[in-house]
Order: structure tokens, then sequence, then C-alpha cells
């Protein structure tokens, strides 16, 4: 099957920067897909190109087969977007903005949109210039929701909700999955991520460093295990692939890379009450591409 979003050595300058670096990706029909890292990695530039925006320097992206920049008119036909930063029309109200924008693209499920303003709290009786960023950012999500479009480019797009419209956006994206419709989620909130998405793919400076499902990026953290003794925590410095911190004065919280075997074989000298192992979180695999200085943060 074709892919919704597929590019192929998309490479983007400004000047001496280089924003995004030979980027080959594809997302599948049907896919939750989230495009991982700080601010400045290079997600908006992407993010910019799929929607023909900018001109690449190099290579070329296409959505549902058609090349977004050579023909964006029928690459976007099928597409929905909300942005990072909502700029709407200060004048007009909700209602107005959600009426005008459903003209602009051929309609919209109104019974839909009616459950979405109700979903998210939004009056829609008043004019966007007196909305809050967040209720801004509410009419953008209703806005794109609401024309069931079959793919949702959603750059950055729970920036100013509180918790209880996050949980609100969650539900609306879970709805439209259940429909059968790609949604492209840039990021860099990962309980977000991990909680939505089927693949990740992570993003440092302008290039794509990993990419797959959680099970097939848990391999780049390590297996964090904590230990209770009977009594005082024992030294346990020098086991190989193993770092070892104080997590109280009876126990210890061993960071394991690799094999347990020298763990275990160390724990069998000393009274262990407890012992326990989870695998890494989305935000240690995605601290593993992060932790050294030369990440870059900006815009």
């Amino acid at each position: 099957m074709e892919p919704v979003i597929h590019t192929e050595g998309l490479t983007k300058r400004y000047g001496d920067t280089l924003a995004l670096d030979a980027l080959d990706l594809a997302v599948q029909s049907g896919e939750v897909y989230g495009y991982l890292g700080p601010n400045g990695s290079g997600k908006t530039t992407t993010i910019r190109l799929l929607l023909g925006l900018h001109r690449p320097s190099g290579g070329h992206s296409e959505l549902f087969g058609i090349d977004a920049w050579r023909d964006p008119v029928g690459a976007h036909r099928r597409v929905a977007y909300v942005a990072g930063e909502p700029f709407l029309w200060p004048a007009l109200t909700s209602a107005e903005t959600f009426a005008f924008l459903a003209r602009l693209r051929g309609g919209a499920d109104e019974a839909y949109r009616d459950v979405l303003v109700e979903r998210f709290q939004l009056d829609s009786s008043k004019k966007v210039r007196a909305l809050s960023k967040g209720n801004r950012q509410k009419v953008q999500l209703v806005a794109a929701f609401a024309t069931r479009a079959d793919l949702l480019i959603l750059d950055e797009p729970t920036s100013g909700l509180d918790p209880l419209m996050e949980m609100a956006f969650r539900e609306t994206v879970r709805e439209a999955t259940e429909r059968g419709q790609t949604i492209f989620l840039s990021s860099h909130i990962l309980s977000e991520v991990e909680a939505l998405c089927d693949r990740v793919g992570i993003l440092r400076q302008g290039r794509l460093v990993d990419e797959g499902t959680l099970a097939q990026l848990r391999h780049l953290g390590s297996q964090t295990i904590e230990v209770t003794f009977a009594g005082p925590a024992p030294a346990l410095d020098g086991l190989p692939g193993v770092r070892v911190a104080s997590a109280g004065p009876n126990a210890l919280r061993c960071e394991v890379l690799g094999g347990v075997g020298p763990l275990i074989a160390a724990l069998a000298d000393h009274p262990v009450v407890a012992l326990t192992s989870r695998e890494p979180s989305l935000e240690e695999i995605f601290l593993h591409h992060y932790d050294s200085s030369d990440g870059r943060v900006g815009g």
C-alpha cells in the first residue's frame, strides 16, 4: 500500500543553516505517527515542506502519492492542519471561523463539530481576539477534526491546553483512528506520544536518528531494577554494565545495560526483600539521544 506521507532525501537549508538533513520517512494509512524532537530539531520545517509552504533544498515529499511542492492543491485535498501557534482572524467569532474554513475546504461534519465544541468547552460566540491562546488552539482543533480529513497534520496541537483539554484531545484522536484517519503528530510531550502513537520518529539536529514502535525502540534504554534490602543497602560499585544510585537507606536503583547476570550474582550475597524491574519509558529513550551538550534548542 502506498504511504500517506512519503519523503525521500528531503532536505532544507536556510542560508548556512541545515534545518532538515536527507529525511526518509513513510507514514502508512490509519497510523498515528509521533514525530519527536525539541524546538529547533526540524519538526516544524518538515511540516512546512509537507504543506508546500517552503521549497525543499533537496529531495521531495509526497502526500497520497502527490508531490507536495509541485502540486500543493492536489496534495492537500485530503489534509487538515493544526499549527503550533494559532493565527486566526481576530474579528471573526469561533462559529464564523468554523463556517469560513468549512467553505474553504468544501465542507465539514457539522454534527461532529458540535460534539467537539462541547467536548472542548468552547464558547463559539466569542470573537477570536477575546480568546486565550488555549481557546484559539481549541478553535483550530475543532475545525480540523470536524473535516474528517484522511490525514491530520498536527504541530504541537496541545500547546496552551490544560490537562483536562489534553484528555479531550486524546479522546478525539482515538475517534479519528477508529475511523481510519492517519495522524502525523509533531510533539515534545512524551506522555502524549506514548499514549497515542503507533510509531515514533526521533529527530535530532535535522536528522531522523531513530524510528520504530515503542517496543522496537526500548532496546535503546537501560532496564531499571529497584532492589530493597532487609538492612542498609550494600555498595555495588564496579559491576559491568550497571549504574547504581541510592533509592533510600535500604534501597538501590540499578540501571542495567545488557544482561542482568552480574547484578543478580552480586545480589545473591545480600538479604534482598523486594526486587522490581521495568522497561525504559519513552522519555528515557528520547533522552538517550539528547544526553550530550550539542543538542539544539531553538525555534
